[in-house]
């Protein structure tokens, strides 16, 4: 499956969650696709104090750690309530900090006309402080783990 397939399945497979988990008023739900070609969905949780929340991409990394898999891809999508288009999110700072534990993660951003629209992680952050450490290793995912 191309980069192009991929992209389309993970959204449609979050706009069908939301459909399905959010009938009515506001819905979001994230995708990760991993090397293994699994697609771990998760949602935000809710919390009367919102302090307590986490992003909605939050639970699908988790799952990712504790399958060890490595993500490739991530998308985020929302809407406001059953009738209203479905937006893109690109991740916050923080899951881009957690996807980048993975690597050059590809990610779905937010663009002008929200159309679908992955970027690398490097691309997106061409400034990140990683690049700092060109030539050390880093802690970050690799195949050869136990």
């Amino acid at each position: 499956m191309n980069n192009v397939e991929i992209e389309k399945k993970m959204l449609r497979l979050a706009k069908d969650f939301i459909e399905k988990r959010y009938p009515s008023r506001w819905g979001g739900a994230a995708v990760l696709r991993t090397d293994k070609n699994n697609y771990l969905i998760s949602v935000a949780i809710e919390t009367c104090n919102s302090g307590a929340s986490l992003c909605i991409e939050t639970g699908a990394i988790c799952e990712a750690h504790k399958l060890n898999e490595r993500v490739t891809h991530s998308i985020c999508l929302v809407r406001d309530n059953e009738i209203a288009e479905f937006k893109i999110l690109t991740p916050c700072g923080i899951c881009q900090e957690r996807l980048m534990y993975w690597g050059n993660v590809k990610v779905a951003v937010t663009t002008d006309d929200n159309s679908l629209k992955f970027v690398s992680l490097s691309e997106l952050q061409r400034f990140h402080w990683t690049t700092a450490y060109k030539n050390e290793k880093l802690e970050f995912y690799s195949d050869d783990r136990n």
